[in-house]
């Protein structure tokens, strides 16, 4: 469905039915995924060109969609490594295109479930290549809100950031009701009735994610507005079009 939303060629006929669905009660779901994928270039770009975050472990990757973490990052630092992690077998049938890298660094590809944390993070470690006694970048992008409260999202986020090194970062998005609670009543009504359960959460609830750590500027905002650059994704929208939250933190 989030491929679809973005104009991509990957995704079959029940997907495309049940975005139409979904875009019938919300037609801004396109703007939404693509100021989504915007802002994963963004951070991915300041984490790599400003922080100097050499690994990332990006949980809930989805299907290939160019440019990818990997070459965002390698873009700027050549040496990064990258790790993906996601659940669909539909993903792992399209992981050929994430595991193309840069000669000096190394992507990965794991199937795992980030409701096991501690195994997510040791094959990150023992077949991603990841050193996590040195800084990370973990990265939850679209994916908080496909774990309702019943899945322990909170104690899910705190059990991976606790293995992390001092001065690595958490980038996140996260869809809310806040500017139009009735569509997006009715698009949390849409997938869970088509078997993925979600929960959209308030601004306090997301920043009930990144407790312990030191946002970095601008914050909590709407996606759109986490330091905006040019032609870098829809920004002439309201933000009850985006209704989508992203924030970037290090943890201390």
């Amino acid at each position: 469905m989030y491929d679809y939303y973005l104009g991509g060629k990957t995704n079959y006929r029940v997907d495309r039915d049940a975005a139409e669905a979904v875009i019938q009660s919300f037609p801004a779901i396109p703007t939404v995924a693509r100021v989504n994928r915007a802002f994963m270039h963004r951070a991915v770009r300041f984490l790599a060109a400003e922080c100097g975050v050499t690994q990332f472990l990006d949980i809930g990757s989805g299907i290939p969609t160019e440019p990818n973490v990997h070459e965002v990052a390698q873009s700027r630092t050549p040496g990064s490594r990258v790790c993906y992690v996601d659940t669909d077998p539909i993903v792992l049938a399209y992981a050929d295109a994430l595991l193309t890298s840069s000669p000096e660094g190394r992507t990965t590809y794991l199937e795992a479930d980030v409701s096991d944390p501690e195994a997510v993070l040791a094959a990150a470690e023992e077949e991603g290549g990841l050193d996590l006694g040195r800084p990370v970048a973990l990265t939850l992008h679209a994916l908080l809100h496909f774990l309702p409260d019943d899945r322990d999202p909170y104690g899910t986020v705190n059990r991976l950031l606790e293995r992390l090194a001092p001065g690595s970062y958490l980038s996140l998005t996260h869809c809310t009701g806040d500017f139009a609670p009735g569509p997006w009543r009715e698009i949390v009504r849409l997938y869970t009735e088509k078997g993925t359960p979600a929960q959209v959460r308030s601004w306090e609830e997301v920043r009930r994610f990144f407790d312990g750590l030191d946002l970095v500027d601008p914050g909590l905002v709407v996606a759109h507005r986490w330091r905006p650059e040019p032609a870098s994704g829809p920004s002439l929208v309201g933000d009850a079009d985006v209704s989508l939250y992203a924030g970037v933190a290090r943890k201390p």
